[in-house]
């Protein structure tokens, strides 16, 4: 079994190298082990410091983001025949030490998706009150949309079983810890917690949810596109019913006025608005069907991605392993 840790890294000359050499070197039941850093256009040595520390480096020419960084671990995880993918912060905030319990729930068959949870014992020491509610009204969202319970859905630290790798198609670069917990649970696939420890620096700014209002808007369109793509019916037709609510509303309420004083004035303005309302809701209704109709040719969509990377990678494997057992018998021979 084959495990790849890989820190999405920018500008993070300064803990590359004792993050990397805080990694585990061997588990239980892990035969490889290799570390992956995904270089996010640095500036600063941070490439050169994880080659040097023994680490593969994949490089973007920019910053990118951190969902466009998993998305190129995703794809070397795949074409490098791993198992299991971690991803862990370059900056050393989270523990090295608690990836066995982290990756357990895969290794048993239990879990295709394993995420940190932070939040175990409440708010964790330097974190901020802001952050700490922010964090929690996205949890209760997801909750919300997926049926789940989940405390912690922003961790960073998280691990992806093989079955996880081949069915994430992950679009986002700005972030993707919301839109792996949707995509994973909408095919189907378990997504648990494992409560971790992290710690965090008062003097360091979080590139990602450095500020609160941009990236509360950057990751509610990030779950905004998700619904659209697997829960259309859900968006659309609760938007359409509430629409052609409110208009049958306004009607009735003439049609009330009229029936107590046999006159529309000064409400006639009521029904015609009332009446615009339902229309309106109606077309949003038909946009509903029109997009589940779209929502079957994804899922379809999702089916034949997953299908034709599992047979590209498989055969990739096959491929390799016949030729290492052509160069065993060239050297038996």
């Amino acid at each position: 079994m084959k495990l790849i840790i890989f820190l999405p890294a920018f500008n993070e000359e300064g803990s590359i190298q004792q993050v990397i050499a805080s990694l585990p070197q061997a588990l239980g039941q892990i035969d490889i082990i290799q570390c992956l850093v995904i270089d996010d256009g640095s500036t600063d040595h941070t490439a050169e410091f994880a080659v040097t520390s023994g680490a593969k480096v994949v490089s973007h020419t920019v910053n990118r983001g951190v969902g466009r960084a998993l998305q190129s671990a995703v794809q070397f995880a795949l074409e490098n025949d791993a198992d299991i993918l971690v991803g862990i912060d370059a900056d050393g905030q989270f523990n090295p030490s608690e990836i066995p319990a982290l990756i357990e729930p895969i290794i048993m068959n239990k879990a295709d998706m394993v995420i940190g949870n932070r939040f175990v014992e409440g708010m964790p020491e330097h974190m901020s009150h802001a952050k700490y509610w922010g964090n929690k009204q996205m949890t209760t969202l997801i909750n919300y949309i997926t049926g789940q319970k989940f405390q912690d859905v922003s961790c960073g630290f998280r691990a992806y079983g093989r079955e996880a790798l081949l069915r994430l198609n992950l679009f986002a670069d700005f972030t993707y810890t919301h839109e792996t917990i949707l995509s994973l649970i909408f095919q189907g696939l378990r997504v648990v917690e494992s409560p971790i420890k992290v710690r965090y620096y008062p003097e360091r700014k979080s590139r990602v949810a450095g500020s609160l209002l941009r990236y509360a808007i950057q990751t509610s369109k990030i779950i905004f596109r998700v619904l659209l793509d697997y829960r259309p019916i859900q968006v659309f037709g609760m938007t359409g019913s509430v629409l052609i609510a409110i208009g049958i509303a306004c009607v009735l309420y003439l049609l009330g006025y009229y029936v107590l004083t046999q006159n529309f004035t000064p409400y006639k303005s009521l029904g015609f608005i009332g009446l615009g309302i339902v229309i309106f809701g109606m077309l949003v209704l038909l946009i509903a069907l029109v997009a589940d109709m779209l929502n079957r040719l994804r899922i379809n969509q999702d089916k034949l991605l997953y299908e034709m990377k599992r047979a590209r990678y498989q055969k990739t494997n096959e491929r390799k392993t016949i030729m290492l057992d052509h160069d065993n018998l060239e050297k038996i021979s």
